[in-house]
């Protein structure tokens, strides 16, 4: 199939042929914006050519202390200059990247340490009682700490451990970094929240690592020397592949340790940030920004936001204050985000601003990387109808997709059946084909044999004046089965009664998809902005 007849000498070599890697991208920039601003954290400011130094410096020192190609790396750090520099200098010794999640348990991060097999992890100083704690509660020897203080931050060295900026004046810059054989080498060991259960190993090769960075720069638009303001975690989903996108256009990445309005503000002001990512959490974060928090800026910001569904009313309340937002769906078994809401101005952009609000909270379609991300009901694998109404099961196929779940092949058969990865996410799909989540499975509320979206009963809650956040989750009733029940956060300053939200949301929504019950309470949230929804689940089994 596709071969001619003849092709004698037509055969790969390493003149027409070569693995695809992220690292590719920043020995590129390396050479090309040598000089150009790379990242910025705080007081320190890299070129390409010094940030390619110490990453190199980091690779070369991690294989003098005997790390080898395959072996796992894991970090427990913040969004600061090592992270950063961590995300290229482990695979450039041919070592696996393993980002923690820094707000996880001791036993969760002692499991992860396990599972994956970390021979050393980068530990912030402030982090250091996790990684003892963990380590000590491991069975076997556990990873090897190199400490990464932070002086700046109010941490500065312990001197119990060998610390990174130390470890890096052993490295050579000049180190000859290993690159891949086969694009199909295992890059980077991510986990995922494991709220169902223990954590699964999500393992990313070097080719979807490369495509995801390509094919974000399209769907973002994102220009030659562009100034990225890193909000993502690295540790979820490598910053969304973000970190590895940026040496592709010489453009700035701008470190933010701590994830407050103020310092968002002030990165786009006085560093000039034009794109930014993040869950919907700091979208609210912005909006809802106190005046002494605010900052003037004469831009506008391109911001990607995905993570948990937005509702329309965040969406209209953030554009006037200067941020222009896309939506974009994706999971950690997909480097991030997948799809993307690319909005068609010729057809939209004259329809009243509630329909056209409605379309920009859509998940989308998919990113060019992509080969085919539709909905199909997950028992017959065939398309749902693509009427607005009816629902099924996100499917996803292309090369930013994970390899599968370290150690687990009966949970990777399962995500793989039929030829897709099964996202777990419920969604109708529009004439036009845009797909819209209505609800992760496990979220959907079936009340008296009908099902309410929790994200569609949200949606409504947070056209409420006084409403800052909501969540929606199933709580136990004994003629229904299960009722909504909808756990609120008020805006600072203002006020409403449970009777109040029922009946605003009453006169929206059918009388079986309207709250029974309305808590008010500050809403669980992991590192990442995302509502901790089986925690509010354990709340409503109990009231």
């Amino acid at each position: 199939m596709g071969w001619m007849a003849d092709e004698t000498g037509l055969g790969k070599n390493a003149a027409n042929y070569v693995p695809l890697t992220p690292l590719s991208h920043l020995r590129r920039a390396a050479c090309l914006f040598h000089d150009r601003e790379a990242v910025v954290d705080r007081a320190r400011r890299l070129t390409y050519g010094e940030m390619y130094a110490r990453v190199s410096r980091l690779a070369s020192a991690l294989a003098a202390r005997g790390i080898r190609p395959g072996e796992v790396v894991a970090t427990l750090l913040p969004n600061v200059l090592a992270h950063v520099e961590a995300s290229w200098g482990v695979p450039a010794c041919g070592a696996v990247l393993n980002t923690i999640n820094t707000r996880l348990d001791v036993d969760t991060v002692a499991y992860i340490f396990a599972h994956g097999g970390a021979r050393a992890v980068l530990v912030d100083t402030s982090l250091l009682p996790l990684a003892e704690a963990a380590i000590e509660a491991m069975e076997g020897a556990g990873p090897e700490i190199i400490e990464v203080a932070d002086p700046e931050a109010g941490f500065p060295a312990t001197g119990r451990y060998p610390e990174y900026e130390e470890l890096l004046e052993t490295g050579d810059p000049q180190y000859h970094w290993v690159l891949p054989e086969d694009e199909w080498e295992s890059l980077a060991l991510n986990y995922t929240s494991g709220t169902t259960g223990r954590p699964k190993g999500v393992v990313y090769h070097h080719r979807g690592a490369y495509l995801t960075p390509m094919g974000t720069l399209v769907s973002w638009q994102m220009p030659l020397f562009a100034r990225y303001l890193i909000i993502v975690p690295l540790f979820h989903c490598n910053n969304w592949n973000h970190v590895w996108m940026m040496p592709i256009v010489g453009g700035a990445m701008v470190c933010c340790r701590d994830i407050t309005a103020r310092a968002i503000y002030d990165a786009i002001a006085d560093e000039k940030v034009t794109h930014l990512a993040g869950a919907p959490i700091v979208l609210n974060m912005l909006i809802h920004a106190r005046d002494d928090e605010k900052r003037d800026f004469d831009h506008v910001v391109s911001v990607f936001t995905a993570g948990a569904p937005p509702p329309a009313a965040t969406l209209k309340a953030i554009e006037p204050l200067g941020f222009s937002v896309i939506q974009v769906y994706g999971l950690t078994e997909t480097y991030g985000h997948v799809t993307e809401c690319i909005w068609q101005g010729d057809k939209w952009d004259d329809l009243p601003e509630e329909e056209r609000y409605a379309i920009k909270a859509r998940t989308g379609v998919a990113q060019p990387m992509m080969e085919d991300i539709t909905v199909m009901d997950p028992e017959t694998m065939t398309q749902i109808p693509m009427n607005g109404e009816a629902t099924g099961e996100i499917m996803i196929r292309g090369n930013s997709v994970m390899k599968g779940y370290l150690k687990n092949p009966e949970a990777t058969a399962e995500a793989f059946r039929g030829g897709y990865f099964h996202s777990g996410d419920i969604a109708l799909q529009h004439p036009d084909g845009y797909i819209k989540i209505t609800d992760r499975s496990k979220d959907i509320i079936i009340s008296g044999g009908e099902n309410v979206s929790s994200v569609e009963v949200e949606g409504v809650l947070m056209h409420h004046p006084a409403v800052l956040l909501c969540a929606v989750v199933a709580k136990p009733d004994e003629k229904w089965g299960e009722v909504p029940c909808a756990f609120v956060e008020l805006k600072e300053g203002e006020s409403a009664s449970e009777a109040e939200l029922i009946a605003f949301a009453r006169e929206r929504l059918a009388g079986f998809k309207t709250p029974k019950k309305v808590v008010f309470q500050e809403l669980p949230k992991t590192s990442t902005g995302k509502i901790q929804k089986f925690a509010l689940r354990e709340i409503a089994r109990k009231l």
